[in-house]
């Protein structure tokens, strides 16, 4: 289990990453910048324990995870020339990050007794819901909900540890197994483009809509 909490905070510090370039993106302060690194960071499994009723949350008692943020939000912050402009190297680590979170979702589900529907929705909610929390904050349409195969994974990768479920694996191996699965998903659907279907309408967009994009 040491090497899934290792893997945890992997996971934190590259989510916290993309939060922190996208702040320095909407050229927020030093300070906004590592706001949006702890919500990237942390967001998703805040959620997610306080709807399993894991409290305090893991966020809470254990400060490594919060210290991760601060210190990675201040590195881009510090450094942005250098990681704004690697934005694609960023998404294949936070490709990455999906994967370590959805199944430490299910996996953190399952601890809990939860049903299968109940850990597939730990597992999406703590691999988007800090980053849907980012967008609300920018004034953007989650992007989970408007581009690539990003949700859709976490989802693929839940239904694929719940299957494994029913097999000799152990944990770890599990892990290790939905982690490159996602992972591999992810980076698929950003080379080819990959997209869900989008409804098709006769009016135009509403502007609107796209503010903050």
């Amino acid at each position: 289990m040491d090497l899934i909490y290792l893997f945890d905070l992997f996971g934190t510090c590259i989510f916290a990453i993309t939060g922190a370039v996208k702040g320095v993106r909407c050229r927020l302060d030093i300070l906004g910048v590592v706001v949006f690194a702890a919500t990237v960071g942390t967001g998703g499994g805040m959620l997610r324990d306080m709807l399993i009723g894991a409290t305090p949350v893991a966020a809470f008692t254990n400060s490594w995870y919060i210290i991760i943020c601060v210190v990675t939000g201040l590195v881009v912050f510090f450094t942005a020339s250098k990681f704004v402009g690697r934005w694609r190297v960023i998404l294949y680590a936070d490709s990455l990050g999906l994967g370590v979170f959805t199944a430490i979702g299910v996996a953190k589900g399952a601890l809990y007794g939860i049903g299968p529907v109940g850990q597939l929705l730990c597992a999406v909610f703590s691999a988007v819901g800090g980053g849907v929390v980012r967008d609300v904050m920018s004034r953007s349409i989650p992007t989970v909900l408007t581009s690539d195969f990003y949700a859709t994974a976490s989802l693929i990768g839940g239904i694929a540890y719940l299957l494994l479920g029913y097999t000799a694996l152990d944990t770890l191996p599990k892990f290790l197994v939905v982690t490159a699965l996602v992972f591999v998903i992810r980076l698929v659907a950003i080379k080819y483009n990959v997209q869900l279907p989008v409804a098709s309408t006769a009016e135009p967009v509403d502007d609107h809509l796209t503010m903050g994009r």
